[in-house]
């Protein structure tokens, strides 16, 4: 990202009106949300780029799909042929699909309960910026350290994880891959589609676990 590039959203978002995710999905926002279509093809498209950043050597990689909501990724990963697990800590969204064959985990992903160098690829869309908001907050700073920690961990080696994510501004985006790159060995940068369109604007972060 060039040092030239600036951004600062001023609207404010759910993740800054309610203390934690499960506080907003609920009740009719939960059902407006697993049962939009427009939120199923948004969703959709993100995890065609996703992949596309990702690069998998592997036509039946193990993907985990971190903050899955719904499942509506995992669920576009197992239509294609990857095998896929969803992982969301609000159990009334992995409820409200029928999606045994994806493994649902009622788990926050930010203390993922798998083994070591369990999967091929992780995908993670439109989940971190509930997890890391606040330059200031302490305890988001931990817990944005505890998943980086712990998606290097289940990772398997010479692999990459993608994250998108709605971050407020620069600084704050600039602060994610600080924290990441000073406690954990992944390697990374940061992608920005339509970087001049707040409306558009998409921003991913790749990390590779480098054997």
């Amino acid at each position: 990202m060039s040092n030239n590039y600036d951004f600062n959203v001023k609207r404010k978002r759910p993740e800054e009106i309610y203390s934690k995710v499960s506080d907003y999905f609920k009740g009719e926002t939960l059902e407006q949300y697993a049962s939009s279509k427009s939120i199923v093809k948004m969703q959709e498209k993100i995890t065609i780029r996703a992949l596309e950043l990702l690069k998998l050597k592997k036509n039946d990689a193990l993907i985990l799909d971190a903050g899955s909501g719904p499942g509506f990724t995992a669920m576009y990963l197992n239509e294609i042929g990857y095998k896929a697990v969803a992982i969301d800590l609000i159990s009334s969204f992995l409820n409200y699909y029928d999606i045994k064959e994806l493994n649902p985990i009622i788990s926050d992903m930010c203390f993922p309960p798998f083994k070591p160098n369990t999967f091929d690829a992780i995908i993670s869309i439109s989940a971190l910026q509930w997890i890391y908001r606040d330059i200031n907050n302490e305890q988001m700073k931990n817990m944005l350290i505890n998943l980086s920690k712990s998606f290097f961990q289940i990772l398997k080696p010479d692999s990459r994880i993608i994250i998108q994510f709605y971050p407020k501004s620069k600084k704050i985006l600039e602060n994610i891959g600080k924290i990441i790159a000073e406690y954990t060995a992944f390697k990374g940068h940061f992608i920005i589609d339509n970087p001049n369109s707040q409306k558009k604007r998409k921003i991913y972060l790749l990390l590779d676990k480098e054997t």
